[in-house]
């Protein structure tokens, strides 16, 4: 087999994007679009990457890291400068490197094994990946010869009447013969009207050197889509969508309305698990099976076990245990690590808190910097007092422990295994295993007192 390369085309600012974003980082479905590229490639049996960057250079480093090299285009003159800048990297060196933009989300990593395929069993010195389309206006037409080969790519602005019938595009996406790249692109003009080197231009080099030229055509129209505005990423976001849901419900989730379900394409969910309309799943999010997620429930970086229900709620950055329910209304902060059979309730805030097995806060409390045991009851309306305005403290909840409704506990201060808080109380002071705790001023009932209210 041949050794393998692959160059990503990075460095254009995206003008019509209309954004202070780097065009290659607006995300889809939440992740960066040249991420999504990249991921790809490392699918295949790619030896080395190169990415071209330039604007916004080191926010793409900082994105894609040290899973790729990269070169630097200064200047961008077109496409095929933008390749001539891997020249350092790869020049010279035997095999075949795939050539693919920065901007083409949707294109799969079995459509590039298949190109990179067809060009090694042609021994073609240049493939193209191709599409075809119903509606070829302003893409470049393959014009094949006899023998089925490219004999050309024409632009749509110089194609004859003829060739602007071809419904097979040029999808902007190449395989080269590594040397043959090199060497054609140092024979590239710019003798256009925009003064620029193009890739496509490499092509009519290597037909007039009589060498083979190939074109590979995708099944799949939609997955070679470049994203140039904010329509295009719409559309790529819609297409990434159905993909990412497709695949999940044929691994046993139930999805009820697709339409209004986004899945991040890193998310791992287990068979049986129903979502509900509304739901948003990302990052690096892991569900077990038999779970209930929505309506209306947001997950961010999160692990959740089995049989867990989770409504009408937002959780980031937390691990979620089994048999857990969680909501309508609650939100889980950072981390927190949220153990088996514990229920959180409507309108409870959990942060940076570790809540043990069986405890639960059933509504309107916030429970943050804590270590709640197991089985512990949480009253309504009792919370955590962790902050003094300047630093935040812990509070320790040991097992078994009932904090009745409207609770203050004052950290740092720890409720020993099987204490009772009374409602009402403040809780400033440590209390013992087994103690009843009251903190609150003694009852005071005065006689006929609204009567003489009113006759003042």
């Amino acid at each position: 087999m041949n050794n393998r390369y692959a160059v990503i085309l990075a460095a254009g600012q995206g003008t019509r994007m209309k954004s202070k974003l780097y065009k290659v980082l607006h995300p889809v479905c939440g992740k960066p679009m040249v991420e999504h590229v990249l991921d790809e490639i490392s699918k295949l049996e790619i030896k080395e990457t190169v990415t071209i960057i330039g604007h916004g250079a080191e926010l793409v480093k900082s994105h894609l890291g040290e899973r790729t090299g990269y070169a630097l285009q200064a200047e961008q003159l077109g496409t095929a400068h933008a390749v001539m800048q891997a020249e350092e990297l790869l020049a010279g060196k035997e095999g075949t490197t795939l050539v693919i933009c920065g901007d083409t989300p949707l294109i799969k990593s079995e459509t590039m094994d298949l190109l990179i395929k067809q060009h090694e069993e042609n021994h073609a010195k240049a493939t193209i990946l191709t599409a075809y389309t119903d509606s070829p206006a302003g893409y470049g037409r393959i014009i094949r010869n006899e023998e089925g080969f490219v004999e050309k790519i024409v632009e749509h602005k110089d194609a004859s009447e003829e060739e602007r019938l071809v419904k097979e595009i040029n999808t902007g996406t190449y395989c080269f013969d590594n040397k043959a790249l090199f060497e054609a692109l140092k024979n590239v003009s710019n003798e256009n009207v925009q003064g620029e080197y193009y890739l496509p231009d490499v092509i009519e080099i290597l037909k007039k050197n009589g060498e083979i030229v190939t074109a590979y055509q995708t099944d799949d129209f939609s997955e070679t889509l470049g994203v140039n505005d904010r329509v295009a990423l719409a559309q790529a976001e819609a297409s990434m969508k159905v993909r990412i849901n497709e695949a999940h419900m044929r691994n046993g989730v139930t999805i009820i309305d697709p339409a209004n379900t986004y899945i991040s394409p890193d998310v791992v969910i287990g068979q049986d698990t129903i979502l509900y309309p509304g739901t948003i799943l990302s990052g690096k999010t892991e569900i077990g099976s038999d779970c209930t997620i929505g309506p209306n429930t947001e997950m961010k970086d999160c692990s959740v076990g089995n049989n867990t229900v989770i409504r009408q709620s937002v959780a980031h950055d937390s691990s979620i245990g089994s048999d857990v329910n969680i909501g309508p209304f609650a939100h889980i902060r950072p981390l927190s690590t949220i153990h088996d059979e514990v229920k959180i309730g409507n309108f409870v805030e959990i942060k940076k808190a570790d809540f043990g097995k069986g405890s639960k806060a059933s509504h309107l409390s916030y429970i943050g910097d804590a270590e709640v045991g197991s089985d512990v009851n949480i009253g309504c309306g009792s919370i955590t007092v962790n902050y003094d305005g300047k630093n935040k403290f812990l509070t320790k909840i040991e097992d078994g422990v009932f904090v009745g409704c409207n609770s203050n506990l004052v950290a740092p201060v720890t409720v020993g295994k099987g204490a009772y808080i009374a409602a009402g109380s403040t809780i400033t002071e440590n209390v013992p295993g087994q103690a009843l705790s009251i903190a609150r001023a003694r009852q005071v009932n005065k006689e006929n007192y609204v009567q003489k209210l009113k006759n003042k």
